[in-house]
């Protein structure tokens, strides 16, 4: 396969840490994104790496044990060391402040602890299996408060750092699941949900494993997604992963399933809004957007996989060490290596080699794997990186070897101007509040941000619509239709046409003498009234005469003042068109010659100039019986054409 097959690769830049091994311990902090290699107990150093700082923190701690669990504060202001299944030790990274460690016990009588998770740079939250222990740290008088605290019995958490949710597993079959979320230094108990289990269970122990749930954002909201390994229904093959949906207030509801089709060891990430599902043993991975229209039962949608299955793209280890050692070829990495670790969102970790991934999603290779181009549009616009690729494919659809059909370019515009739509008005809303003054009153008014999904009509113009008219080898009829589709797209979600795309169809028109066709768009209106449509017009006399009436009476339905019309035309060249239209108007013999001549001398056109120098002349013998201008109308250095 070539690299436009593959739509899934691991991010160039990955962070290399020390390889796990018996000397050195490797930890993931999902807060901060942060590996931490720690050696022999942190006693031969400890080294801390993220996808964001290229430089690493280093230091040094006393071998007091072998370390269970080891997280930064956010912000790394304080770090946070568990050895024991009772106690957390703490260390100040802060300057000027004290270095001595400082421990805190958990409160709960022969409670162990699970872990810990940093809910800000100096809350943290105990997770035993008794129950949750939610402490304020301060670092100046090295002690922690207790803020609040939960008993429940826990089998394992799961923190989502981006939703600041914790989740517990509750009751012997584990499937009772008790979310916390943590805000500004409060704890909230969110409704408890249960898991629906494959099969009903034979014993009473433990049935929902760590390994099978993941929590993440998707479009703003946060889910708890759940890898089942059977289906419920006997008459499915292949297992599924079920999203429920955890709101901030109300219960959770289970309201999506992805068909895998597969069984087997699975592993879920979520890139750019997609659940991506690994498949270890065929080594390949598919995609979900929950987004897309998928086939829905009256409680949950069913989504299948976007596009064929496919591998990441293969990949190759850079050698690492002195440059010349470094010239030896890069290694293949072993992708879908038992030895990989997912975490979430994008991450993929290789303790074995020693490398953390963020895992990236490629648009360009799915234009060609997805045929149907309204399911691909929809699919491109949820995209962060999109605008280039939808583009793109406008330009592709258009092209000779590659032409969609006239209603299938329709549904294309139709869904580009459905989301530019959204954002004028979104734009508009925003301008509304602000000239009301509510920004004031309402501190949460925000300007809508413009994603790469609006594509605006400049856009299309630059990149599209003015190269496509420019094709000598497609049928004019085509383009014509195609830029009519265009504006008619934009006429129905009442988005004003800019006047560069009429002017884009009038030329068009002009180059193949279509002018009754010009005429007719006139006529009903097709062409939005604008000033520079109007002066257009009247520069097209030469070639199709009626075009100044049609012109003039553009300009009158616009109520233009006379003199601005004269004004654009001259500033556009058009000297002897504004010169019939104010001869058209009547007011020919009031106008100023310097001002013409000047225009006229400036296209530095001898012919015209001299038909604008003559028409002045001959306008003074008929009001004064002279050819010659007056001193009054400072007509310096021009000669008398003679």
């Amino acid at each position: 396969m070539g690299e436009e097959d593959y739509y899934l690769e691991l991010c160039d830049r990955p962070v290399h840490f020390e390889k796990a091994n018996p000397v050195n311990c490797v930890f993931f902090d999902e807060a901060n994104k942060q590996v931490f290699a720690v050696r022999s107990g942190g006693a031969t150093g400890v080294v801390v790496k993220g996808p964001d700082d290229r430089n690493p923190i280093s230091f040094r701690m006393e071998d007091k044990g072998e370390v269970k669990c080891i997280k930064f504060s956010l912000e790394n202001k304080i770090l946070a060391v568990q050895r024991t299944s009772k106690t957390v030790d703490f260390s100040n990274f802060i300057p000027d402040s004290s270095q001595l460690e400082y421990t805190q016990e958990c409160k709960t009588k022969n409670a162990n602890i699970l872990g810990f998770c940093w809910t800000s740079s100096t809350e943290i939250v105990f997770i035993t299996d008794q129950g949750i222990e939610f402490y304020q740290v301060s670092p100046e008088k090295r002690s922690l408060k207790l803020l609040k605290s939960q008993n429940i019995n826990v089998n394992w958490y799961m923190y989502c750092p981006e939703g600041a949710v914790i989740l517990l597993s509750t009751t012997v079959l584990g499937n009772v699941l008790q979310p916390f979320y943590f805000r500004a230094g409060t704890m909230s108990k969110l409704p408890k949900f249960e898991i629906e289990l494959p099969a009903v269970p034979k014993s009473a122990k433990l049935n929902l494993s760590e390994r099978d749930i993941a929590m993440a954002t998707i479009y703003g909201q946060l889910y708890v997604l759940f890898l089942r390994h059977h289906s419920r229904t006997s008459n499915s093959a292949g297992a599924e992963v079920v999203l429920y949906h955890l709101p901030r207030e109300g219960a959770c509801k289970k309201m999506h399933i992805l068909k895998l089709n597969r069984t087997g060891k699975f592993a879920l990430n979520v890139v750019d809004n997609l659940v991506v599902v690994h498949h270890q043993d065929t080594e390949t991975s598919v995609i979900f957007d929950i987004k897309l229209r998928g086939e829905f039962d009256g409680t949950v949608t069913f989504h299948h996989p976007v596009l064929p299955a496919r591998s990441i793209q293969p990949y190759q280890i850079p050698m690492a060490g002195p440059a010349p050692v470094t010239s030896q070829s890069p290694v293949p990495c072993k992708l879908y290596s038992s030895s990989w670790i997912v975490f979430q969102p994008d991450i993929i970790i290789s303790a074995s080699q020693g490398y953390l991934w963020n895992l990236q999603v490629k648009l360009q290779p799915i234009v060609s794997l997805l045929p149907d181009k309204g399911r691909l549009m929809d699919f491109l616009l949820q995209r962060k990186e999109c605008k280039m690729v939808i583009l793109s494919v406008c330009s592709q659809m258009l092209s000779e070897s590659d032409r969609a059909t006239l209603p299938v370019i329709a549904t294309v515009f139709d869904k580009l101007n459905h989301e530019y739509k959204k954002y004028l008005d979104a734009e508009q809303s925003y301008t509304t509040a602000l000239e009301a003054g509510q920004s004031r009153s309402s501190p949460l008014l925000k300007r809508p941000a413009r994603t790469q999904a609006v594509i605006d009509q400049s856009d299309m113009y630059t990149h599209v619509l003015s190269v496509f008219t420019e094709k000598k080898d497609t049928s004019h009829k085509f383009v014509i239709a195609v830029l009519m589709e265009y504006i008619r797209s934009l006429n129905q979600f009442q988005i004003t046409v800019q006047h560069y795309l009429h002017e884009l169809v009038i030329k068009t028109l002009v180059q193949h003498n279509l002018f009754y066709m010009l005429h007719q768009f006139l006529q009903y209106h097709v062409l939005s009234d604008s000033k520079p449509l109007a002066c257009l017009l009247l520069s097209l006399e030469s070639f199709y005469p009626p075009a100044h009436q049609l012109s003039l009476d553009m300009l009158k339905r616009l109520s233009t003042a006379n003199d601005e019309i004269v004004e654009v035309l001259l500033s556009k060249h058009q000297v002897l068109a504004a010169l019939r239209f104010i001869r058209g108007i009547g007011g020919h013999d009031n106008i100023s010659a310097r001002k013409f001549l000047d225009a006229a001398k400036q296209t530095e056109d001898n012919m015209l100039f001299y038909t604008i120098f003559r028409f002045f002349e001959q306008r003074n013998q008929r009001l004064r019986g002279n050819p010659n201008f007056t001193p009054g109308e400072d007509v310096v250095g021009v000669k008398r054409a003679g």
